[in-house]
């Protein structure tokens, strides 16, 4: 695992214990060890009155090694953990906070998860102002484990205890002073002395000498604390009804409270044995590392390119996209031209970035004087003059052939011969796009979300004949605007859209045999996802719904659903939200309402169609309708996978969880389907398939491996080896 603690002793009689873990010092099984080594050393030697703990340059700890989370998960673990609450007890507990010997945390950086708890076991705390502290843990689908349940109570206060572990949102130095949580703020020069000298006056009395483990002049009386802990229990089960982990945190909170810290200390640990082997546990943990593990693609990222410097780039069209893509890049200090093609259109899309703008100046997330500097990166064109010297072109226009063509032959005659040009296009095949340029080594795909400036990924698209370099900038572009690039191969689609057009056909071909709309948005939501299929629908317009879904229609006749619904409310001027009538009718506030109107139509599509009502259809579970709804989305995510448009399975599900909302704690579509079973799948797929035709039918890759009983996630070549 690496790391260890180093030990230097001063005339003065103070120990500095020192992480060495680099980058961010974390907890390896080595540092803990090596952390009692130090501990019991420095408490046996004569020569050392005090201790401080503090980390190697300039960071404290991030915490526990996320690393060792797989050994622990499946029960591979060295001496440490074979002993229950072996950290929390033996280490922090009874070396560290019982010591004879006063100890003092010096934070500066991050001090997160385990390197907090680790600090809390000190006597006192000094940190920077620029220090961060916070128990991050439940964003693992995990809680505390080394006592930071009951010690940031007696420190803080139960009600900012449970704010900070709920969210998992870290204080900053003066914050956590304010709180308790630190004993006093210095300069990041003075850090380890100050604390030096304050654990010398603990030894000397004239500094308290507290074991934050045993404090309780800041937990409430039993009675009110039971109030605050209820009122937390309710408003986690409104946030984030799937989820046992908050429940199983603020449980073990008050286990300490009301039979004391060290039975609370014994229940964390036995609770976090617990959640450690969930599947919450192992989705997030898998989500955490796949996110990262995005910018890693063979045969492009490791041949040593460094990225080319762009600074200027160029967006035509100024809809809701390219305005959403502007304010994206002025925001992370690009220059940005943005192109229209009249005055009109021009200054829409001018006054849709300002908007963005002051709409995170109202929020407080922008300072006026930001806004000033941000907004003035940002000039308007008509005409193709200015894009002489841009380093990169993005077209966000219509999706429509000929036009986007049209564009890309006339910005090759305009840019510089290394400009990168790139489409927003969300379905068309880029060979298409490019088909009347000589530049294909420079044509890529940067397809966002909408809205482009909050919607965390980027799908970077390359064909066989994009560059490596071109790839490269685009990714160091991603990561600088603060996105999640997922970089695939070209066809209709991409990754995201294409893994999930079977998600609103699949909820289509279910009502037209006799499903209910709004059980199965609702059945849906439940599951995880933001919305349903059907409120999706309206969101984005039934106007785009349509001319995507034409896309694989057009693409894959054999295996898409054509209904006749969305355009027969279309003939009907129902386009969804913007019209206020969609699936559903909204009001004046955008609120959602089931429409009755709706089952004309749906009769309508029917008689169409010719399809006789199956009354099993209508008494559908909620487990059946997640399941004919996405394992059909499973199903096309194998095809995207085998067919080679994405480079790993990981790169899938962060597609999904970023650009649809999958619910990160069911680990992505490609991590969920191995939960649930490649066997399971393909057979109700099979079964389905029998039922309802081709749609459901389970693709080569999936019946294979269905066939080995081998996860949908292994790497490809082991299953060709393999079969």
């Amino acid at each position: 695992m690496g790391g260890k603690t180093t030990i230097s002793v001063g005339s003065d009689g103070v120990a500095i214990i020192t992480i060495i873990n680099p980058p961010v010092n974390s907890l390896s099984f080595d540092v803990l060890n090596s952390l009692k080594e130090s501990f019991d050393q420095a408490l046996q030697r004569d020569d050392v009155k005090a201790i401080v703990v503090t980390g190697a340059k300039g960071k404290f700890s991030g915490g526990f090694d996320i690393n060792a989370f797989g050994g622990l998960q499946e029960g591979k673990a060295t001496g440490l953990v074979s002993k229950p609450g072996y950290v929390s007890i033996d280490i922090l507990s009874d070396t560290m906070e019982a010591a004879r010997k006063p100890s003092v945390a010096a934070i500066d950086g991050l001090a997160l998860g385990g390197g907090l708890e680790v600090a809390m076991a000190c006597h006192a705390r000094i940190a920077t102002s620029t220090a961060q502290l916070g128990l991050p843990e439940l964003q693992l689908g995990i809680i505390p484990g080394f006592g930071g349940t009951q010690r940031l109570p007696r420190l803080v206060g139960l009600a900012k205890a449970l704010e900070m572990m709920l969210t998992s949102k870290p204080v900053r130095g003066e914050e956590a002073h304010n709180l308790g949580l630190v004993d006093a703020i210095v300069p990041g020069d003075e850090l380890v002395e100050t604390a030096r000298q304050w654990a010398l006056d603990i030894l000397a009395r004239r500094k308290p000498w507290v074991s934050s483990l045993y404090r309780t002049n800041k937990i409430e009386p039993l009675g009110e604390a039971r109030e605050i802990l209820n009122f937390a229990r309710t408003q986690a089960r409104k946030q984030a009804p799937n989820l046992q982990h908050p429940q199983v945190c603020i449980d073990v909170i008050e286990a300490g409270i009301v039979s004391g810290p060290r039975v609370g200390l014994m229940k964390e640990y036995e609770a976090f044995q617990v959640l450690l082997k969930s599947d919450t546990s192992k989705s997030l943990i898998h989500v955490f590392f796949a996110q990262r593990g995005t910018t890693k693609v063979p045969g492009v990222t490791d041949l040593g390119l460094k990225p080319r410097q762009i600074k200027k780039v160029a967006i035509l069209g100024g809809g809701l996209m390219g305005s959403g893509i502007a304010t994206a890049l002025i925001l992370n200090g690009y220059q940005v031209i943005l192109k229209e093609v009249n005055q009109k259109f021009l200054d829409a899309g001018l006054g849709r970035v300002k908007a963005n703008l002051t709409s995170s100046v109202k929020k407080g997330k922008l300072t006026q004087e930001k806004f000033e500097k941000t907004i003035s990166h940002l000039m308007g064109a008509l005409d193709y003059e200015s894009f002489k010297d841009v380093d990169m072109v993005i077209e966000a226009v219509i999706e429509n052939v000929s036009l986007k063509q049209q564009i890309f032959s006339d910005l090759e005659k305009y840019c510089s011969p290394n400009c990168i040009l790139a489409s927003n296009t969300s379905t068309i095949d880029l060979n298409l796009i490019g088909e009347k340029t000589k530049s294909h080594d420079r044509i890529i795909g940067a397809h966002f979300f909408s809205p482009a400036h909050v919607m965390p990924l980027l799908e970077i698209v390359r064909t066989l004949k994009t560059s490596p370099q071109t790839v490269v900038d685009l990714l160091d572009v991603g990561k600088k605007i603060r996105k999640t690039p997922v970089v695939v191969g070209n066809c209709t689609g991409f990754a995201v859209n294409r893994m999930f057009f079977p998600y609103t056909q699949a909820a289509l071909l279910l009502v037209e045999r006799g499903a209910d709309i709004y059980k199965i948005d609702r059945a849906i939501t439940k599951f995880g996802m933001p919305m349903g299929p059907f409120r999706l629908c309206d969101l984005v317009g039934f106007g785009v719904a349509v001319a995507t879904g034409s896309q694989f229609v057009m693409n894959f006749p054999e295996r898409t659903y054509k209904s006749m619904l969305i355009p027969l409310m279309q003939e009907d001027k129902r386009a969804g939200e913007t019209t206020r009538k969609g699936f559903y009718m909204y009001d004046d506030k955008r609120k959602a309402s089931p429409d009755p109107e709706i089952k004309k139509y749906i009769d309508k599509a029917r008689e169409i169609s010719g399809i006789s009502v199956d009354p099993k259809l209508g008494k559908l579970s909620d487990k059946d309708i997640i399941e004919m709804v996405f394992f059909p989305v499973v199903n096309e995510a194998c095809r995207v996978y085998a067919e080679g448009i994405a480079v790993k399975p990981a790169d899938l599900d962060i597609a999904g969880v970023m650009g649809m909302g999958f619910p990160p704690y069911r680990g992505g579509i490609m991590f969920w389907g191995d939960l649930v079973g490649s066997k399971y799948i393909h057979g109700r797929l099979n079964d389905w398939s029998k039922m309802y035709g081709d749609f459901f039918k389970p693709c080569d890759y999936l019946s294979q491996r269905a066939a080995l009983g081998a996860p949908l996630s292994a790497p490809l070549d082991q299953s060709k080896s393999r079969l």
